[in-house]
């Protein structure tokens, strides 16, 4: 149980809308709300219609006021919900009410930190409600919804159930050390041990492959100057955001948008021409690109059908040649409404078109690309702390081999303890208060 304070905080954005939520936790939840109500009584569960006042007994606003009575609520503990009339004041006025009546302002993350410490959810669905708020695709959502309701934390007890069942045999074992262990034990343990490493493998590169659903796909449009770059971003935008002019080299540093493409959000990075650059501020915006190449999830080539290739089409084949392990790329012949002079040996292109009529293709392109990464049914990662931890965990994993082979066993068993304490971090850390104040100071205000 976390200290004993009531906090409270407005759980919903700032702005205009219909309604705002106040959201209140802790053992003084219920009084504060009868003192701003000025009612005594709120059926638990129940939606109740009631005005609410200030400190000096000015009305603010009428609101509904919902009470969940302790352990039955987000937080384990007494919570109360005040939806107010939408706007700024109004849920401000009415937050300084709370405090005034003896709450404290919630820190960020502190009611989803409440319910961890109080054993509502573990670190995987806290993790999952703070990047379903921020989902970039409705597949994200899905997989954050899953999440929400135990599924990585099932996975997670099997892979530790797996883990300390072979630590068993290790354990019962080390008594009789001085004999030597049946071959077949040891061979045993070992197709064991395969069988676990090739899951969490599996699952670490479904997990990485598939990150674009959970941050927003990154999409970055190459090409040497003048292949109508801008005019395919100002395309997929529907308006003109980048500047389209005859003069090469017109865009000079990288633009980046965002648009929603089928169900997926994506941003889109138009960068300079990469060419030899004629000044220093030209050469700045050419390394921007190389790097927006870098950080992209799917690479746009963009080649000027109505020009003969040259060395400069040859150096963004390169440049795909290089990133062809690990990016998804679509190779574009653009300008096909005018004479066609490019020619290129060994280049194959995936679409041609005229990126200032119909970039339609590209769109279904661009869409079953982000589609198919979520093809797989496998469980996934969703933060940099539960890769890294899984990545621990199969480190201990390769480590345990060798005592195993030579029958150092407790040495052997120090590696599977130390995989079973990487994999549980990932559901509900043994002692790192530092790691939890900084994961849950990223959530919002009031979650």
């Amino acid at each position: 149980m976390m200290e004993n304070d009531t906090i409270a905080a407005v759980a919903t954005a700032n702005g205009i809308g219909s309604i705002a939520i106040i959201r209140l936790s802790g053992a003084e939840s219920f009084s504060i709300a009868k003192k701003l109500s000025k009612k005594e009584n709120f059926q638990n569960r129940y939606a109740t219609l009631t005005n609410i006042y200030n400190a000096d007994g000015e009305l603010i606003d009428e609101s509904i006021v919902i009470y969940f009575k302790g352990p039955h609520s987000f937080t384990a503990e007494d919570v109360v919900e005040i939806q107010c009339h939408g706007g700024y004041i109004v849920a401000q006025s009415i937050l300084k009410a709370a405090l005034d009546a003896g709450a404290r302002l919630a820190n960020a993350g502190e009611f989803s930190k409440r319910a961890f410490f109080n054993g509502r959810i573990d670190l995987s669905e806290a993790e999952a409600i703070s990047q379903l708020i921020e989902a970039k695709s409705e597949d994200a959502a899905k997989i954050l919804a899953a999440q929400m309701k135990g599924s990585l934390k099932e996975f997670i007890e099997q892979v530790r159930d797996e883990i300390i069942h072979i630590l068993a045999y290790s354990e019962v074992t080390i008594d009789y050390a001085e004999e030597d262990l049946p071959t077949d034990l040891v061979a045993q343990i070992r197709a064991k041990l395969d069988e676990l490493y090739k899951l969490l493998q599996k699952t670490l590169m479904a997990s990485q492959s598939r990150a674009g659903l959970m941050q927003g796909f990154r999409v970055a449009i190459i090409g040497k100057p003048n292949v109508g770059k801008s005019s395919l971003l100002n395309a997929l935008l529907n308006y003109n955001r980048a500047i389209v002019s005859d003069i090469a080299g017109t865009t000079r540093d990288t633009i980046e948008e965002q648009v929603k493409i089928g169900t997926h959000l994506i941003r889109i990075v138009d960068t300079a021409g990469i060419r030899e650059a004629d000044d220093e501020i030209e050469r700045i915006g050419i390394e921007r690109s190389l790097d927006a190449i870098k950080q992209s999830d799917i690479v746009i080539a963009l080649f000027d059908g109505s020009r003969e290739a040259d060395d400069e089409d040859s150096q963004i084949v390169e440049l795909l040649h290089a990133h062809a392990a690990d990016k998804e790329k679509i190779i574009i012949k653009n300008k096909v409404d005018l004479p066609q002079k490019f020619l290129l040996e060994g280049m194959d292109f995936d679409l041609e078109l005229n990126s200032k009529e119909d970039v339609s293709s590209l769109v279904a392109k661009l869409q079953a690309i982000m589609d198919s990464s979520n093809s797989s049914d496998e469980i996934m990662l969703i933060s940099e702390r539960q890769i890294s931890a899984v990545r621990e965990t199969m480190r201990n994993i390769e480590e345990a081999y060798e005592p195993l082979e030579s029958q150092e066993l407790e040495i052997f068993s120090f590696h599977l303890n130390e995989a079973v304490k990487a994999m549980a971090s990932i559901t509900r850390p043994f002692e790192n208060d530092e790691m939890l104040d900084k994961m849950f100071g990223s959530f919002c205000l009031g979650k």
